[in-house]
């Protein structure tokens, strides 16, 4: 006798058994996935701690070079690179930002020498380098955009000199994306792709890295008149559009887990590769909630790894980054 009282297609059947629920899994975690960002400073043989961000270095270039290797060693393929500025080489104009002898430019130099088979991404923006804390020059209290993306060409081009695989402008001026991919094609980087942090939110989840980078101290007033208004949703798909237009390689999107829909927006729309950034207030929460045992670490890990790729993120720049390789490798 048939029974009428339950459904004929129970959804439980295909979470029976663990290899079932293997097979017909629509989204998964890779190590191919993930880029590590990491802090780089001056000096050797000394790592510094970061107070907000448990585990999380500023790396001296000799130290780097050693960390590079093991993650290399556990498959990540690419890493981002923050230079931590020293007080006495930042300015109100970031002139150190185009040295072709920074601290950026070294420690791109040393890690393709050592590990000639990693992509290196690297931030062009002007915030390390001032005084001010903007991603860009200023007069009158007002962030000026075309002088600003002039130092970005130079900045770009010192980058790519020194060997970097992906430039990515995270400065949020208008139409610097066309003038940094002039400015590399007419210097014979045609080859060095562009990294465009075209969706980037005025965020409150960036303080961590602010403090990682030692600019929260002296930022004066906010960045609300170049970063996004995080209300805001159709604004990033024009943002995108246009850095596409403009010669961008790959899409950013920042940060990550608030703006899930973004990431799935975007990728819908566009259909290019999309990047999502896991940034440092969304690792200080989880780390926190993890260290005071509120959370399973792992488990946590690899949930928020699930939600960007199921978003349609294609790559994620995490500090967990070499913690979900370990996973993934067990």
């Amino acid at each position: 006798m048939i029974n009428t009282k339950y459904p004929s297609r129970r959804m439980r059947r295909l979470r029976s058994q663990p290899w079932i629920r293997d097979i017909i899994e629509e989204n998964n975690v890779q190590i191919n996935d993930l880029i590590w960002p990491v802090f780089v400073i001056d000096g050797e043989n000394k790592c510094e701690s970061i107070d907000s961000m448990p585990d999380v270095m500023r790396y001296p270039v000799d130290i780097l070079i050693k960390e590079v290797k093991q993650a290399r060693a556990l498959g990540i393929n690419a890493i981002a690179l923050f230079p931590i500025t020293s007080p006495d080489k930042k300015t109100d104009d970031g002139r150190e930002s185009y040295n072709p002898d920074n601290l950026i430019c070294r420690a791109i130099k040393a890690i393709k020498d050592a590990v000639p088979d990693i992509g290196i991404i690297t931030d062009v923006a002007l915030d390390p380098y001032t005084t001010h804390g903007h991603d860009g020059l200023i007069e009158n209290g007002v962030v000026l955009n075309d002088p600003t993306v002039e130092l970005l060409c130079k900045q770009a081009l010192v980058q790519a000199k020194a060997g970097a695989d992906i430039i990515a402008p995270s400065d949020m001026m208008d139409g610097r994306i066309g003038a940094i991919r002039s400015a590399l094609d007419q210097n014979g980087y045609q080859d060095v792709m562009i990294l465009s942090y075209a969706a980037k939110y005025a965020s409150s989840f960036y303080g961590p890295f602010r403090d990682a980078v030692q600019s929260s101290g002296c930022l004066s007033g906010d960045k609300k008149t170049y970063q996004m208004n995080p209300a805001n949703s159709d604004e990033a798909l024009h943002e995108v559009a246009l850095d596409l237009n403009e010669g961008a390689d790959m899409v950013m999107i920042k940060p990550a887990m608030p703006y899930l829909d973004i990431i799935t927006r975007v990728k819908n729309e566009f259909k290019v590769p999309t990047f999502a950034y896991q940034v440092s207030g969304e690792y200080a929460m989880i780390r926190a909630a993890c260290d005071n045992g509120w959370l399973e670490h792992d488990a946590t890990l690899m949930e928020s790894m699930i939600a960007f790729k199921r978003a349609g993120a294609d790559g994620v720049l995490t500090y967990f980054a070499r913690d979900i390789a370990k996973i993934l490798h067990k």
